[in-house]
């Protein structure tokens, strides 16, 4: 069965504010209508390469977006690729360095910021490109956009939390503050979702380490979470680490699209495909187990 998916990519928020800043997704995890994943990220953990490695499933070896002043076209077959090759509707209300990874380069804010074309592949894009642009109106553009064209398939990109890692540092009330606003948001926008029928994956490019930096190896910047919210999970806490590499795959497999070349089906523990033809993978808690406030703290 093919489901829509919306992909909400919160910029900056590493693994274990995640767990303890937002009360929102907690509680779905405590009432089982949630998974929750640690995921290790690719590197370098910058924003630009990361993004191509959400997209497009391969890592910064292959698909050469290795700094974030890498300013060009992916070479790959994105999602948004894979989407509309398929008949699909793409969106995305997202930085600008999406519209310059898939849509076009220089990215010109009077020309750029509103786009809607068939032929591109984000079909439907509201981009922003100062930091600062606020969480609450790009949530507002997203659902915007979803009104308006029903997409398939939707990025959501807010840069709060990342934004004020920068500003702060990460263990500052800034920081952990712009998560429970995030987290806020969503509990106004993720019912709404479920409600029209989309499948939620909500995750990180990379986290912020306590300078208000990231770019290295440590964990601070490498874990982030992967909360996964509909029916082809088993509800639960993954605490394994799974590739970032592996979410691309993912999110073909629930809309039932064939995975690029370059991509690789990894396993996700807990993930029961509704599709006939789909791999199952086991889950690896047990789903009789009610959650406790415990399994949603850092580990």
């Amino acid at each position: 069965m093919t489901t829509k998916v919306l992909l909400i990519l919160l910029d900056g928020l590493r693994w274990d504010v995640a767990q303890t800043s937002m009360g929102y997704l907690a509680h779905l995890l405590e009432v089982r209508q949630a998974s929750l994943y640690k995921v290790q990220a690719e590197l370098p953990t910058l924003s630009r390469p990361l993004y191509e490695v959400l997209l497009t499933g391969t890592p910064v070896a292959v698909n050469a977006i290795g700094a974030n002043d890498v300013v060009r076209l992916s070479h790959q077959r994105s999602m948004f690729h894979l989407a509309t090759a398929a008949g699909l509707t793409t969106a995305a209300a997202a930085y600008s360095w999406f519209s310059e990874l898939y849509n076009g380069v220089p990215f010109e804010p009077w020309r750029d910021r509103d786009q809607h074309q068939s032929d591109l592949p984000i079909q439907h894009g509201r981009f922003y490109w100062q930091d600062s642009y606020p969480d609450s109106h790009l949530f507002a553009d997203a659902e915007m956009l979803r009104q308006a064209h029903h997409p398939d398939f939707m990025l959501v990109h807010p840069m709060g939390i990342d934004d004020a890692g920068h500003r702060y540092g990460s263990d500052t009330p800034e920081y952990r503050g712009s998560a429970l606003a995030t987290d806020s948001l969503l509990s106004h926008y993720v019912p709404r979702w479920r409600e029209a029928g989309y499948t939620l994956l909500i995750t990180a490019d990379h986290g912020m380490n306590a300078d208000g930096q990231h770019g290295g190896v440590l964990p601070d910047v490498r874990e982030v979470p992967l909360f996964c919210i509909g029916d082809a999970f088993v509800p639960g806490t993954y605490r394994e680490g799974l590739s970032q590499l592996a979410i691309a795959p993912l999110m073909c497999r629930l809309l039932a699209l064939p995975l690029a070349d370059a991509m690789q089906a990894l396993p996700i523990p807990g993930y029961e495909p509704q599709g006939e033809n789909a791999v199952v993978f086991p889950a690896q808690v047990d789903p009789s187990t009610p959650l406790t406030v415990s399994e949603v703290s850092i580990s």
